[in-house]
Parts: structure tokens; C-alpha cells; sequence
């Protein structure tokens, strides 16, 4: 389904981890966008965004906004899926099938490349994972702020460019959409999925707590983190307000 020129993929969890699998058993390179409300009202401002994200090779569902959407718009979204539940499910592939994974990492977030994969080794011990902090100002919201600091960053690959791009997995936690936009560039190689995660690296490493399985089941996410981060209130305010007004009067 389209909402507001986004595309969303539609799929039972089940289609979901075989497509996974189906990407980490090909020779190509793939790119999974996670979408939620924010993802979609940035879309309409910046072209080159929307154009990656209905370019990805599979939009899924984050964000109880997201449900309401399919909803007004007369379909029934099949499952939710958070950025952090994903990059577990990916892990537990790659762990199987003995791939290797590269964390980029913003270094002014809160979890750095390092403590993200010793917290993964504590579940996965023998995955081979490496990885990079660079400089992505991920919370800056104005667009050509972005698109600057998104340059700054591709550039910051420097050695560890042949590291990156021999990787099976890539994930990225700059935050949309620099981390989509810098994924995209990563075609060339033998990477087989690219995968923009926003604060999951946070809460593998437990520096951020997610919220209790009521809330997330009732779609109150976005209470919790705001609790957690009260400096995410405009975020949080668009997703909860500014986006449905935005999709009702579609």
C-alpha cells in the first residue's frame, strides 16, 4: 500500500524472515527501510528520501500511526515491526548461516559500534562482526543540514571502505535519512543487506529500555520514549498528531 507516496510491503511475519533469508542467500544487494510516521513526512519534503525508500527492497512496517493509516485508508496492516526486533531476527540468520555483519555507528549517539557488538556477543558469540563510528548529526531536522552532514559522513569511510563493503550485513543507526541515504551509496560490493536501524543499537546495548510488551501492544511506544527522552517531543508531536491529520484528510 501507498500512504502519502510511501510504499509499505504488507507481509505476515513468516513472508518476512523467508524474505530475509531469501536476500542472505543471494549474490545482490538489498536494502530493508523500516517506516514509520516520521519516515513518511520526511518523505514529502525530500525528494531523493522517498525516491531510496520506494527503491528499498522491503518497506516495513514501525509505528502504531502506521496501522492507523492502512486503516483510513480501507486495508488492515498484517504485522508491526520494529528496527530493533529486525536487526534481531537478521542476527539470528546470519548466526546460522555463519555471515558476517558491519555496524555503522553515529559517534555522537549513545551506543557506540563496540558496545553494540559486545551486547550481541553476549546472545551470538562466534558472530564475526566489525564496524565504524562516524560523524552523522542524526537529530538535526533541517534538510540541508542533512544532506551536508550525510556527505561529511560517506567520506569518513576512509580505511575501513574495503571492510564495509566485503561485509554480508550492514546495518546503520545514523537515523532517517541519513541513514538510508548512506546505505544506498553502499551498491558496489558484496554486501547483501543494508539495513537503517535509528536507536536500536541503544537498546541492544540497554541504554535505552523498551517500553513494557502492554505498550507496545496497545501502540503507546511513543509514550515510553518520550519519558525516556523528552528532548523527542516534535518528533513524537508529528507522529502522533501532525501525520494522522495528514492521512485523515487524504
Amino acid at each position: 500500500m501507498n500512504i502519502l507516496n510511501v510504499r509499505i510491503d504488507n507481509l505476515e511475519k513468516k513472508e518476512i524472515i523467508e524474505k530475509i533469508e531469501n536476500f542472505l542467500g543471494a549474490e545482490k544487494f538489498h536494502q530493508i527501510a523500516t517506516i514509520n510516521p516520521e519516515f513518511i513526512l520526511a518523505a514529502q519534503k525530500n525528494r531523493e528520501f522517498r525516491d531510496i525508500l520506494n527503491n528499498c527492497d522491503l518497506n516495513l512496517a514501525d509505528g502504531a500511526g502506521i496501522k492507523f493509516a492502512f486503516w483510513r485508508l480501507g486495508g488492515k496492516l498484517k504485522v508491526r515491526i520494529s528496527g530493533v526486533d529486525l536487526m534481531w531476527e537478521i542476527l539470528r540468520t546470519a548466526n546460522d548461516k555463519k555471515l558476517s555483519v558491519y555496524l555503522v555507528a553515529n559517534n555522537r549517539g549513545l551506543s557506540n559500534w563496540e558496545k553494540t557488538r559486545d551486547a550481541i556477543r553476549k546472545i551470538y558469540p562466534d558472530l564475526k562482526i566489525e564496524g565504524l563510528n562516524m560523524n552523522c548529526h542524526s537529530e538535526r531536522s533541517d534538510s540541508e543540514a542533512e544532506e551536508s552532514n550525510f556527505k561529511i559522513s560517506s567520506r569518513s569511510l576512509g580505511h575501513a571502505r574495503n571492510d564495509i563493503f566485503n561485509s554480508d550485513i550492514v546495518f546503520c543507526n545514523f537515523g532517517h535519512p541519513n541513514q538510508e541515504k548512506f546505505l544506498n551509496t553502499l551498491k558496489n560490493g558484496k554486501i547483501k543487506l543494508a539495513v537503517g536501524v535509528g536507536g536500536s543499537f541503544d537498546f541492544v546495548t540497554g541504554k535505552l529500555r523498551r517500553a513494557p510488551r502492554f505498550m507496545r501492544d496497545l501502540g503507546l511506544e511513543w509514550l515510553f520514549r518520550l519519558i525516556q527522552q523528552p528532548k523527542r517531543f516534535r518528533r513524537i508531536f508529528n507522529a502522533i498528531i501532525i501525520f494522522p491529520i495528514k492521512v485523515f484528510f487524504k
